[in-house]
C-alpha cells in the first residue's frame, strides 16, 4: 500500500511539472523550416536565389521548383507538391481559382513586370501595317491585359463593360481601324512565333528568356504603375503559418529590393 501511495505522489508530481513548469517551445521551433516554392523560369529564378540567401539566415530553407508553363504552378500548389508559388498576378489567380476550383490565396506582393509588345520586323509601333497579325496570350487574364494595352496605344477600342470588368477578349473589340488580326496563343509560344507575327505581347519572364529587353525592344510598353503586381501564393489553410510570413519577409527585404532595382533597371519593379 505504501508503494502504491508513493507511485501516486510521483505521478502527480510529474503531471504538475509537465503542465506548469516545462517551458513552451518557441513558435519557430514548431514551424516548418524547409519549403518548396514554384517560380517561373528566368527572372523569377534569379530573384529567388537572393531570397533563398535572406531566408537561409532566418533558418528557412527554400527548394525552388522552376516552371516554364503558367498553367502548372497553381495545380502543383493545390495538389500539395509545393508549399507556395511566386509567378502570377491577382487577376490570373482569380481566374484560375474560379476555372479550376483551387483555393489559393495571396500572402504578399513581389514585383510588377510591365507587359510589352515586341517585334522582329518593326522598330516603332507607328510602322505597324494594316491587316497585321498581332499575337496575344490565350489565357483570360493575360489576354485581357494585352488587349487593354492595345487600346491604350490607340490601336483598338473595347467594350466599356469588358474594360471595367477586366474580361476583354477579341470578341469585345468594337473598333479596329487597322483591321488587325488578333492571334491568341499560349504565353510560352509567343516568343517563338515572332517571325510569323508583326507584334506579340510577351510576358517579362518569357521575353527575357528569348533575349528581349522591355527597355530596348518593346514597341508598346505597359506603365510600371500597372495594377498587375505579382504575388506569393499559398493554399488558404497555410496563409497564417509562420513559414509563410517568413517567406514574405525574406522576399520583401531591403536586400532583395536592391537586387531587383539594380539588376533589372525598370523592366521589373518592386511592388512592396
Amino acid at each position: 500500500m505504501l508503494a502504491s501511495l508513493r507511485r501516486r505522489v510521483l505521478l502527480g508530481a510529474i503531471a504538475t511539472l509537465s503542465a506548469g513548469t516545462l517551458p513552451a517551445l518557441p513558435a519557430q521551433a514548431q514551424d516548418k523550416n524547409t519549403i518548396k516554392v514554384g517560380v517561373s523560369v528566368g527572372n523569377g529564378e534569379q530573384i529567388f536565389e537572393v531570397v533563398k540567401k535572406v531566408a537561409g539566415r532566418d533558418g528557412l530553407k527554400i527548394d525552388l521548383v522552376v516552371f516554364n508553363d503558367y498553367q502548372l504552378p497553381n495545380a502543383a500548389l493545390a495538389a500539395g507538391d509545393l508549399d507556395a508559388n511566386a509567378f502570377q498576378h491577382q487577376p490570373f489567380l482569380d481566374n484560375q481559382n474560379k476555372a479550376r476550383g483551387f483555393d489559393i490565396v495571396p500572402v504578399g506582393l513581389t514585383i510588377t513586370a510591365p507587359l510589352g509588345f515586341y517585334s522582329r520586323k518593326l522598330k516603332s509601333i507607328d510602322a505597324l501595317p494594316d491587316g497585321a497579325s498581332v499575337g496575344i496570350q490565350n489565357d483570360p487574364s493575360n489576354g485581357n491585359r494585352a488587349l487593354l494595352l492595345l487600346q491604350t496605344a490607340g490601336l483598338i477600342t473595347l467594350k466599356p463593360e469588358a474594360v471595367k470588368n477586366n474580361t476583354a477578349t477579341p470578341l469585345d473589340v468594337v473598333s479596329n481601324p487597322k483591321k488587325l488580326k488578333l492571334v491568341p496563343l499560349d504565353a510560352a509560344q509567343l516568343p517563338r512565333s515572332l517571325d510569323d507575327l508583326a507584334i506579340a505581347a510577351i510576358n517579362n519572364d518569357y521575353a527575357e528568356k528569348a533575349g528581349l529587353s522591355l527597355a530596348k525592344d518593346a514597341v508598346i510598353k505597359e506603365s510600371p504603375k500597372s495594377p498587375y503586381a505579382n504575388l506569393i501564393a499559398v493554399r488558404r489553410a497555410d496563409k497564417d503559418k509562420p513559414w509563410a510570413k517568413r517567406l514574405v519577409a525574406a522576399y520583401q527585404s531591403p536586400e532583395v529590393k536592391s537586387f531587383i532595382e539594380t539588376q533589372f533597371k525598370g523592366s521589373l519593379v518592386p511592388a512592396f
